[in-house]
């Protein structure tokens, strides 16, 4: 049996269906038609809130969910990167659901509580998408967070040494 979802993300309604891969246990990881491309994806969980994602078997991933209630979804960061989700109501298909997704990649937050180890930018530095902003260590382990997309430092929101809350906004990009 498979799961299917309507997925908005930036504006643009996605169609996801999800399945056990061949082998019929999570063990095999998943089988994933998003708009009929497919993916293989395997899904590790790391602590209560953090998966690590490996996608087509070669690009991994580390994922944090946390849920929101005020906002009836989740706080979702994919490597550093903050991508706001809410369910909607459910439509076709079985247990067949919508989730609306918009990206915050203009923003690097903080995926878990932690320490800011090392701010690797300045306001005024250019940045491409992908490249380590800051290190926030959390659970012993150090977590690389990544600009979601290309811009300029607009601000940087913390200092090393800080503490900081999921979801904590550290660096802005314009």
């Amino acid at each position: 049996a498979d799961l299917r979802y309507e997925i908005e993300a930036a504006g643009r309604l996605r169609h996801v269906t999800v399945e056990l891969a061949t082998g019929g246990d999570a063990a095999g990881g998943y089988d994933v038609l998003l708009d009929g491309r497919p993916y293989h994806v395997d899904a590790f969980r790391i602590d209560a809130h953090t998966w690590s994602i490996i996608l087509d078997r070669a690009r991994v991933q580390d994922a944090v969910v946390v849920a929101d209630p005020a906002a009836r979804g989740w706080l979702v960061h994919v490597d550093g990167v903050r991508v706001a989700a809410a369910t909607g109501g459910h439509r076709g298909g079985r247990d067949g659901a919508t989730v609306a997704v918009q990206a915050g990649a203009g923003q690097v937050a903080a995926p878990m509580p932690g320490r800011v180890v090392r701010l690797l930018v300045e306001v005024g530095d250019v940045v491409q998408a992908g490249q380590p902003v800051a290190i926030v260590e959390a659970m012993k382990m150090e977590n690389e967070l990544r600009a979601g997309r290309d811009g300029t430092v607009a601000a940087v929101r913390t200092s090393v040494g800080a503490t900081v809350e999921a979801g904590a906004v550290l660096v802005l990009l314009q």
